[in-house]
């Protein structure tokens, strides 16, 4: 059954190296770490999320909005087939009613700040940037290429995107839930801008990130996506 229906479009995808140590306390009982050549990432992610529709019903003032989640990647062996999803540390939308639905039913880390978007395209270039407030205003810029290209197999880019379940923590207890969509064209980044402070927004074990450079950074266009309703597995 669909939880969820919606859009998620123009994805700033910036990607660091963590220790894996770091993230032990956060990794739900029976899933592992994934990685990537050898390395272990935590990646910020910000996004349109379109159209959206809740158990199939659209609501008003509820359809467009952004969103910016920091997250890690891990896996899950069922049946000798791995299930590769995503863990978040926390999740940052602009509608206190999304947070609530969202911490309610499947029990994530939402957090409602006032966030704004912009997405232009200029001459060759295509101009995206995400920004949420805190204390002060935080954000994400990048400027790409406006022409998107396919996603290439084993690359950096499919590992980071083509994790198709979210895991949850919860005391003893893990729960997971399926997030389908198609494989996601990219734009070639030429440069990007952040303005972010890991610390005061993900506690002491992110701060390291201030000082750190990002391993990669990517745009994707996204897709048309579907969440189907959670189950707990543990």
């Amino acid at each position: 059954m669909n939880f969820l229906q919606a859009e998620w479009r123009k994805l700033a995808i910036i990607n660091y190296e963590i220790d894996p140590e770091i993230l032990e306390k956060y990794i739900p009982e029976g899933t592992e770490l994934d990685f990537y050549h050898g390395k272990c990432y935590v990646s910020l992610v910000g996004f349109m999320f379109l159209n959206t529709r809740l158990l199939g019903f659209s609501i008003p003032f509820y359809r467009n909005f952004e969103e910016v989640n920091l997250r890690f990647y891990v896996k899950k062996k069922e049946k000798n087939i791995w299930k590769r999803g995503v863990v978040f540390i926390r999740e940052i939308v602009p509608k206190y009613a999304l947070s609530f639905v969202a911490n309610s039913f499947y029990k994530e880390n939402y957090k409602t700040m006032p966030m704004k978007s912009q997405i232009e395209v200029s001459g060759d270039e295509l101009n995206v940037k995400y920004a949420w407030k805190d204390k002060s205003w935080h954000s994400i810029q990048i400027t790409a290429e406006k022409s998107a290209l396919p996603m290439e197999n084993d690359s950096e880019f499919e590992f980071i995107t083509e994790h198709y379940y979210g895991f949850t923590k919860r005391k003893n207890k893990t729960s997971e839930y399926e997030v389908c969509h198609p494989k996601w064209d990219h734009y070639p980044v030429k440069e990007y801008h952040l303005d972010i402070d890991f610390k005061g927004l993900y506690g002491k074990d992110f701060g390291f990130l201030n000082g750190q450079t990002p391993i990669s950074v990517m745009l994707a266009e996204g897709s048309e996506i579907e969440v189907k309703t959670k189950k707990y597995i543990m």
